[in-house]
């Protein structure tokens, strides 16, 4: 399986990639290694992944390197995503002790009866993990599970097999059992095979079109499914903002890593009595925007992972502009060696258009003007999807009022694009099911037991 760099076009591995016979027994061997890896003491689990932490703190330099090499992001940003993991893991760490506590919920005395509840590991874990993110999605799976004693069958994105395949080394070193975390490397071909295996959770991050592929072939099983899928995330402007404030801080939620995660900012409403002032704002923010070679750490937009997705791009621009859109810029591949798309600005939009129904995952927004808070509402909530929702305003209870109706996983007042372990990511719709981060993500790799005890 070749590994190229999207910023040179250039190979830069070529790894063996698992086969059908390798990854079922890996399968297997997880499933032996489940038991035992349970049975260790949760303080040895957590001192393990301590050490796994203070590797990534030793390391990070140039695991970020890799991340950059082989998905284009740029450097700072693999750095700020290495960085940001840090605080995920400080959290399992500490809460993962908390949730796994038994828990008596009733005692009679006269009758001699305890009632009590007990947590167990699912099993053995499938986790086919994301590019866009590896670190951050990825820990978000697999640190939970491994914690809570489940053995995990790792499917990194095959664009990022690299990271993937370090992020094994680093927890192998660390000390995790061989059989507990097995990374498998491959495309789809590989993904659904591992499918077919015995296991007892799968845990996916990644579009809706695969997303529903894996359910239909999980339908069946009885076992855990989660989806953590695409969106096309809301904001909505209103008209008493600090204008210049509102726009940097969407501009940077629409484009940064190139627009290529699943909470950016995908459609832009804004009030018209700031529309005009909002939009020059909005435009100076991402004249300002430096595209170029991703290892300089002066970039802000590098080249797209798969290449593939600059004719998505392309078609949604064709699209809005065939239907009465303005393009104020971009719209176009760059004219250089790299898979690069130019920061693209439409206005004049309407909801009809691809560019704002459709997942874009790229460096392209539309801008919508809306008459007032009620417009905002009804066209936020007009998509499949469900992941994530915003509102930039002054007062505080009109944006709590409109985020309330918002039939989003997660809302955000006056930010965006923002991740935090405390809180549970989910979606709703096509944005996925289930749930990680907080407690409520810890327990999705547990199941409850019921103990009736009697004296």
């Amino acid at each position: 399986m070749k590994i190229v760099n999207p910023a040179t076009e250039e190979v830069i591995a070529d790894l063996p990639a698992d086969t059908p016979v390798t990854a079922a027994q890996k399968a297997e061997e997880a499933r032996e290694a489940q038991p035992a890896w349970a049975a260790v003491p949760l303080d040895r689990k957590l001192e393990i992944v301590r050490r796994f932490r203070q590797l990534l703190v030793e390391r990070k330099e140039s695991l970020a390197r890799t991340l950059t090499s082989e998905v284009g992001k740029p450097i700072t940003q693999s750095r700020n995503e290495i960085e940001g993991t840090l605080g995920r893991i400080d959290y399992f760490l500490e809460k993962v002790p908390q949730v796994l506590r038994a828990e008596t919920v009733h005692r009679d005395e006269a009758q001699k009866l305890e009632e009590r509840i007990t947590l167990e590991p699912l099993g053995t874990i499938l986790n086919i993990s994301a590019w866009n993110y590896p670190w951050f999605v990825g820990s978000n799976v697999f640190l939970p599970a491994l914690l809570t004693g489940n053995a995990v069958l790792y499917k990194p994105s095959e664009i990022a097999s690299l990271t993937g395949l370090a992020i094994g080394g680093l927890l192998r070193e660390a000390g995790v059992p061989k059989g507990a975390f097995l990374p498998v490397v491959g495309g789809g071909p590989i993904g659904a095979e591992l499918l077919r295996q015995p296991v007892d959770g799968v845990f996916f991050t990644g579009s809706y079109a695969t997303g529903r592929k894996i359910a239909e072939a999980a339908a069946g099983r009885m076992i855990r499914v989660q989806m953590e899928l695409g969106g096309k995330s809301p904001v909505y402007v209103c008209d008493d903002v600090d204008v210049k404030a509102a726009a940097e801080a969407t501009a940077d939620g629409a484009f940064y890593n190139g627009g290529q995660s699943c909470c950016a900012v995908e459609r832009l409403y804004v009030h018209e009595r700031v529309a005009k002032p909002f939009i020059e704002a909005f435009m100076a923010t991402v004249g300002g925007f430096r595209i170029g070679d991703p290892t300089d750490p002066a970039t802000y937009l590098g080249p797209l992972a798969r290449n593939e997705q600059r004719s998505v791009l392309e078609r949604q621009v064709e699209d809005a502009l065939g239907r009465g859109a303005r393009r104020l810029c971009g719209g176009k591949r760059l004219d250089r060696k790299g898979w690069y798309f130019q920061p693209t600005v439409l206005v004049d939009v309407t909801p009809s258009m691809a560019v704002m129904r459709e997942e874009s995952f790229g460096p392209i927004i539309g801008i919508q003007a809306v008459r007032d808070d009620r417009e905002a509402e009804f066209l936020m909530n007009d998509t499949d999807y469900g992941l994530t929702a915003g509102v930039y305003a002054k007062d505080q209870e009109r944006a709590e009022r409109i985020l309330a109706k918002m039939r989003s996983g997660t809302v955000y007042w006056n930010c965006c694009d923002r991740v935090s372990p405390r809180l549970p990511w989910s979606g709703r719709g096509h944005s996925g099911i289930g749930t990680t981060l907080s407690a409520y993500g810890i327990q999705a790799f547990l199941q409850p037991k019921a103990w009736h005890l009697r004296g």
